[in-house]
């Protein structure tokens, strides 16, 4: 399984605070507006079948079923998935959630997906080229797949770690590896290795002063990239 139990264990133990705009979780809650809307520019959500890999406790998965998408959540995180399901009670919205990998699902149902989405995850895991193929593999022909995930530079080291976890406090703690980042020529070798198009990659960038994330042309640490499968 394409998992890291250290990992999987370090989320599962925040998994109950997922939902708390002002716990851990603050920076997603922060950011999921801003990945929302560029997800839905670009796929226009509304009626199309769409899977949110490694969805923790939901945040972007409710969010995109909002915007009229029938929307899949998987993790590999039981407790970040029974906190997801606790969160429909409150929420109303449909969701189908669901622990499993994106290898195992990508071999039960390709080309089930108009949307995947693969946010925050690579990350993460001990094999990211993997999960990328995973992806595309899910994805329908002409799918939209969105990745996102963190630059390994001397500047990402700087602000994604000495500043987000130990100066701004923003994260826990050993929340990120450096050496597990990924450059973005990197992904981008993964994703045409696995029949994916780029399209566009854009950066995601925090101000500490105004405490305002905002979307632009700095992909030095945070970036999104957004393709197709052909």
């Amino acid at each position: 399984m394409n998992a890291d139990p250290q990992e999987l264990e370090k989320f599962s133990a925040l998994a109950h605070r997922w939902w708390d705009p002002e716990s851990e979780f603050k920076p997603l809650h922060q950011i999921n507006p801003l990945r929302l809307d560029w997800i839905d520019r670009l796929a226009n959500l509304s009626g199309k079948s769409a899977l949110d890999i490694g969805c923790g406790g939901g945040i972007l998965t409710e969010a995109m079923a909002r915007r009229g998408a029938k929307v899949k959540g998987i993790d590999l995180s039981d407790k970040a998935l029974k906190v997801a399901q606790l969160h429909l009670h409150e929420s109303k919205v449909d969701v189908d959630y669901e622990a499993v990998s994106a290898e195992d699902l990508a071999a039960r149902t390709p080309g089930a997906y108009q949307v995947v989405t693969c946010m925050e995850l690579l990350e993460h895991v001990p094999d990211p080229a993997s999960t990328v193929r995973a992806c595309a593999e899910l994805a329908r022909k002409d799918g939209q797949v969105f990745f996102s995930t963190i630059n390994r530079n001397l500047k990402s080291y700087v602000f994604a770690v000495i500043g987000a976890e130990y100066v701004l406090k923003l994260l826990p703690k050993g929340t990120h590896d450096y050496m597990k980042f990924i450059k973005p020529s990197e992904l981008a070798r993964h994703c045409r290795a696995a029949g994916l198009e780029v399209r566009e990659v854009i950066g995601m960038t925090y101000n500490p002063f105004t405490k305002i994330y905002s979307l632009g042309g700095d992909t030095g640490v945070n970036y999104l990239m957004h393709c197709v499968r052909r």
